[in-house]
């Protein structure tokens, strides 16, 4: 078995994020050198996004995100391994992949669908744009 020595889990608090952060943290465990980074993406815009509004929305859901972060901080200091939390601003599955080539990421990991209203008929749009687009293996938990 290939170990990654740093690896990314995309969280978001959904069932799916929960077992691909589990995941994630049980490969980081087989390797004392490998580093986990969990991120947690916001994406304040949408179709009916006014820009008047477009700061609170941001905000609101940047506290969200930060809430979430804090409890995986929880299940973070379990590891002796070198660990790290983000939450990143803008379209989910682009900015994880962006997040990952600027940090050498060797491994991204997540849910096969997240918390997003629109559902693509297999996968999520967000996992489904992160495999197609990331420089990097990518896991897929369901």
């Amino acid at each position: 078995m290939y170990l990654y020595k740093k690896i990314l889990a995309a969280y978001d608090g959904s069932e799916l994020s929960q077992k691909a952060l589990r995941h994630a943290v049980e490969m980081t465990k087989q390797n004392k050198e490998s580093e986990l980074i969990v991120v947690s993406a916001v994406n304040p815009t949408g179709p009916m996004t006014h820009p008047s509004i477009y700061e609170q929305i941001a905000q609101s859901l940047t506290e969200q995100a930060q809430e979430l972060i804090e409890d995986v901080k929880q299940t973070l200091d379990s590891l002796s391994n070198n660990t790290s939390t983000f939450v990143i601003m803008g379209n989910p599955a682009q900015k994880i992949v962006e997040f990952a080539d600027s940090n050498k990421v060797d491994l991204i990991v997540m849910g096969s669908r997240g918390l997003g209203g629109i559902r693509e008929l297999f996968l999520g749009s967000v996992s489904h744009n992160v495999l197609q687009q990331a420089h990097c293996p990518v896991l897929i938990i369901k």
